[in-house]
């Protein structure tokens, strides 16, 4: 029994050192003859190339050409320029219907190049959407839409919109409040710019110049004015009709602003007469908002009659579909400027009720 158990086990053990010989043999000749691998089965290697062929035809998969998104971004820059002369209600009609089709196209799988174009068009036209929504008095509907814009503007990785994007939100907050923000989102875009004269980063100086200016920062506000001006006149010139774009005239308009908020009323008749020769006759209500601000310096120069008369001309000669709350938000600046003795005065009467008139239709 004993020699039986012993044969056994020198029979294991010879076993376990044939397996392990095999194992040893098997591996050592895998490492040198890499190429003796066996092959995939038939079936593996035809589901490795139907997969392959599958991701390849959706990654070159799209509904839309390069030349028909070229087609489309032609389209969008006539709104744009329609956008500078236009009223806000008629122009939302036009910008909704083209936003449908540029959000349709971006839902589908599109070819990363041609994603990001579409997302820069997204945020284009959100944020005029926003700007018609905000000269219409929608608040709400406005910051949404400006939002959106941030959004589609940060999805498509450009530098450049993004700044654009918020310097351009940072007008609600300057018409309607908190300063803060409107400072806060134009320092954003101004920092975002930075080391890179653009008429984007002038823009985005001016717009925090002049609300630093209705804060009272007047050491801020100038600091800011000389970086827009540095930046404008370093930058390549920009297009006087585009509404994206950022020409001279857009930024005396927003001189005048700050420096109409620190009491430097000189200076600012100087630059609104300058703003003034720049504007065509059909520029929308950008004239209008200059003639405002030149009623302001009237105001806080003492001149409340002529102050009121001005304001009150340029909101009547202004056409009713450009009546929008926010022309008469500004135009009740004149009478806030004014000290409360000579609110109750006659020309300030009138021109109270003339503001009490419908605004353009919704």
């Amino acid at each position: 029994m004993a020699t039986s158990e012993s044969d056994a086990a020198s029979t294991d053990v010879g076993r376990r050192t044939d397996f392990q010989e095999t194992v040893r043999g098997g591996l050592t000749a895998a490492v040198l003859l890499p190429h003796t691998y066996p092959e995939p089965t038939n079936s593996l290697g035809q589901l490795l190339e139907d997969t392959r062929r599958n991701v390849d035809r959706a990654l070159a998969q799209a509904t839309v050409t390069p030349s028909q998104l070229d087609l489309l971004e032609e389209r969008l820059l006539w709104l744009r320029q329609q956008y500078i002369f236009t009223a806000p209600v008629p122009m939302l009609s036009l910008l909704l219907t083209e936003m449908a089709e540029v959000t349709t196209l971006a839902t589908q799988r599109q070819p990363a190049v041609l994603q990001i174009r579409l997302s820069e068009m997204t945020a284009l036209l959100s944020t005029l959407v926003a700007d018609a929504l905000m000269k219409l008095g929608e608040l709400q509907q406005s910051h949404a839409w400006y939002a959106t814009a941030r959004t589609a503007a940060d999805d498509s990785g450009n530098l450049e919109l993004r700044a654009r994007v918020r310097a351009q939100a940072a007008m609600l907050p300057y018409y309607y409040g908190p300063l803060g923000s409107a400072v806060e989102l134009a320092r954003d875009a101004r920092l975002l710019s930075r080391h890179r004269p653009t008429p984007t980063s002038a823009f985005a100086a001016a717009a925090e110049a002049r609300a630093l200016a209705r804060q009272g920062d007047e050491a801020g506000a100038v600091a800011a004015m000389q970086f827009a001006r540095r930046d404008f006149d370093r930058s390549e010139p920009s297009s006087s009709d585009d509404a994206f774009a950022f020409p001279e005239r857009r930024l005396l308009l927003y001189l005048s602003g700050a420096l109409t908020f620190l009491g430097r009323n000189r200076d600012a008749r100087a630059v609104q007469q300058q703003a003034l020769s720049l504007y065509p006759d059909d520029s929308g209500i950008d004239p209008a908002l200059l003639r405002l601000e030149e009623a302001i310096c009237l105001a806080q120069d003492h001149s409340p009659t002529e102050a009121c008369q001005l304001a009150a001309a340029t909101y009547l000669n202004l056409p009713e579909e450009h009546r929008t709350p926010i022309l008469g938000a500004r135009a009740r600046n004149v009478i806030d400027v004014l000290p409360p003795a000579i609110r109750a005065a006659r020309a300030a009467r009138e021109l109270g009720e003339i503001l009490q008139l419908p605004s353009a239709p919704r």
